[in-house]
């Protein structure tokens, strides 16, 4: 996979699990190391466009709750607590390395076709200036992506990958990769080092809920696959507990399943 360290802009999504612990406030430790990596991707010549999860789990935290709430309103009030203190983070840690970051909270309404071109633009003009934009769904205001259970951050990442212009779509999750079976009930399952369509096989190996704090799983990965790979946009998924994998990502280490987008002739 040694040719992805040609991909100039990159768009990393993290999970709720790669960002916390099961308690669901932030896990320290490992953000401090991803913040750490990307700025040394950035400083390589990345450039690095960030979506992030976690506002709705850090506020349930900070609110003392231990189960993610059913209730519109008090998902709203965990999403507006807890996006306080993700921005906090990300200003601090990246501050460190010399780096601005910029926040961009977006709901579907944003990115309909007549409004799309206001979010391109902001991205084209933040990366020019050499500024991280830190993207998350607007969960205090997107009243209807909560209760209906579709506002994750997978497919908006996909389609901020594909609205940002990028070259690759990283995925943090709590897994591997793509598996050609359930590696929680059969020890033999074997990862899938890359997939070149999703066609009904794929699909069906896309089981599995996410974790209590988040609303992804598998499928929704597939589904950011499938929205990148049509725009010539290729994507890996990773696991998010080692941060050092972003530096196996753009050498010669096989990790992760990565999802190769087919390309029309010309197109690099």
């Amino acid at each position: 996979m040694s040719y992805l360290a040609n991909k100039k802009r990159i768009v990393v999504k993290l999970g709720t699990s790669t960002l916390t612990h099961k308690t669901g406030r932030l896990n320290i430790r490992r953000i401090e190391r991803i913040v750490k990596n990307l700025a040394d991707l950035h400083n390589a010549g990345h450039e690095i466009i960030l979506v992030s999860s976690g506002a709705i789990g850090l506020g349930m935290a900070k609110l003392g709750l231990n189960e993610r709430p059913q209730e519109t309103p008090l998902k709203q009030a965990c999403a507006a607590v807890g996006q306080c203190e993700l921005m906090y983070f990300y200003d601090k840690l990246f501050s460190d390395y010399n780096l601005n970051v910029a926040q961009m909270l977006l709901t579907k309404y944003v990115l309909l076709e007549d409004r799309k071109n206001n979010v391109q633009n902001a991205l084209r003009e933040l990366l020019s200036y050499n500024v991280i934009p830190i993207v998350n769904e607007n969960d205090t205001v997107a009243i209807d992506e909560l209760e209906l259970e579709v506002g994750e951050n997978d497919s908006l990442a996909a389609t901020v990958a594909v609205l940002g212009k990028a070259d690759l779509l990283i995925i943090m999750s709590d897994i591997d990769g793509l598996y050609d079976g359930d590696p929680k009930k059969n020890s033999e399952a074997k990862l899938i080092p890359v997939v070149y369509g999703i066609d009904d096989e794929i699909r069906r190996l896309a089981g599995g809920a996410g974790s209590d704090l988040g609303t992804g799983g598998m499928k929704t990965k597939i589904d950011a696959a499938q929205i990148v790979m049509q725009n010539g946009i290729d994507m890996i998924i990773v696991n998010g507990r080692n941060p050092d994998i972003l530096y196996d990502v753009f050498g010669d280490e096989h990790v992760g399943t990565l999802f190769m987008a087919k390309r029309e002739e010309g197109m690099k």
